[in-house]
């Protein structure tokens, strides 16, 4: 890209931040929106990111010197529509609908640019390739499941399916390091919600204390299996596997320190076309953070959206169908 191009992210907790954080490192995107549930900072020449990342926990990007207060924060977003040329998705996905309803509301305001977002849940990937055609008819692009899990995992394991002629199965199994969980409020919420006993509307309702309580009985660490995880769905629909049940996603989150309690691996096992079985594995550095692992791809998944669209490509998309590229 010889320009920088415009930007805008939708949320401001821990992910919002990080990726303003991220693209104050970035020469070829540019900063120029951010909403959350209280208002809107936009700035055409481009916001301070480093104002934006240095935002105090619970404030609101209506306090930043380009910022003010609205009621209706998303609506005012797509009135700048013609000034944005990307969208990263950061808000959180409580419930499944939440996120596709407001793509549908984007798209049917008239956006015509691009989208990547970090999904995880099978349903709400599910409600998001629905918009396809609605998509396509507004000539935007979306790219869907774009964070670490599914994301730079189920890429990964794209690639490694390529040594073997039958993939019997892939297991990712991801360990989450943070200092303080409350700066990650949505991402934790959406992590209990796949606890025995727990779904995504009771995890919803769940008060700061009450989470704060169930962490605390759990020692910090939230240890999960059989996660409805859409690294299932991505795969499938690209013929890594030909079942979901083949796709396996499970982890451990310490919500206390900031080291991994387990290093997170992707390990597709297969049979080779000489009719011999073996694994690849990809395992990530213990020192990238989640918000690393998350963000990076997005905006390397946000960048091919740009590329899809440039070249006349429109629709939704998962992760697994492109190679992220490079954002300088």
């Amino acid at each position: 890209m010889e320009k920088q191009t415009n930007v805008a992210i939708l949320g401001s907790g821990g992910l919002g931040r990080n990726a303003a954080r991220i693209l104050s490192m970035k020469r070829e995107l540019k900063l120029v929106a951010i909403c959350d549930s209280k208002g809107i900072a936009f700035s055409e020449k481009g916001l301070n990111p480093k104002e934006v990342a240095g935002m105090p926990e619970g404030s609101s990007v209506a306090e930043l010197s380009d910022g003010k207060m609205s009621k209706d924060s998303l609506g005012e977003m797509i009135q700048k529509k013609d000034a944005i040329n990307g969208i990263f998705v950061a808000l959180p996905n409580l419930p499944n609908t939440f996120i596709p309803e407001v793509t549908r509301r984007f798209l049917e305001g008239g956006y015509r640019g691009v989208f990547s977002d970090v999904l995880k849940r099978t349903s709400a990937v599910e409600k998001m390739l629905q918009l396809d055609a609605l998509a396509k008819r507004s000539e935007a692009v979306y790219l869907t499941g774009c964070g670490a899990t599914p994301g730079l995992l189920s890429a990964a394991a794209v690639l490694a399916a390529q040594s073997f002629v039958d993939v019997e199965s892939v297991d990712i199994y991801w360990g989450v390091g943070i200092p303080n969980w409350e700066a990650y409020r949505a991402t934790i919420r959406e992590d209990i919600a796949h606890l025995p006993g727990y779904s995504v509307e009771k995890a919803q309702t769940l008060s700061d204390q009450e989470v704060n309580t169930l962490l605390a009985e759990r020692n910090w660490k939230l240890e999960l299996h059989e996660m409805e995880h859409a690294d299932d769905i991505l795969l499938e629909r690209v013929g890594v596997v030909k079942q979901r049940s083949q796709v396996t996603v499970g982890g451990v989150m310490d919500t206390r320190s900031s080291k991994k309690p387990v290093s997170t691996t992707m390990t597709l096992t297969g049979i080779t076309f000489e009719g011999k079985r073996s694994s690849h594995r990809f395992i990530l550095g213990d020192e990238t953070t989640m918000p690393a692992n998350v963000i990076g791809p997005a905006l390397g998944y946000l960048k091919r959206a740009l590329w899809l669209k440039q070249h006349g490509l429109y629709g939704v998309f998962g992760s697994t169908e492109f190679m992220p590229m490079v954002v300088a």
